[in-house]
């Protein structure tokens, strides 16, 4: 793959890490989540003009 390709997907990726993070324990801190307290998330990723969907499951922990 080229360098524009591989540039720009990491870039794209890094947004959907920290804006996801940020959601995420902006969330928690909302409900109130106690440590131990679990989350069960879901990402679905879709991508304009391919034949993907891509879904992505796990469990968050709330914090202290």
């Amino acid at each position: 793959m080229s360098d524009d390709f591989n540039m720009s997907m990491r870039k794209f990726l890094k947004q959907v890490g920290v804006t996801s993070q940020q959601a995420i324990e902006d969330g928690l801190r909302k409900k109130g989540a106690t440590a131990g307290q679990e989350f069960t998330a879901k990402v679905v990723l879709t991508v304009d003009g391919l034949d993907i969907e891509h879904t992505v499951t796990g469990i968050i922990k709330g914090q202290d």
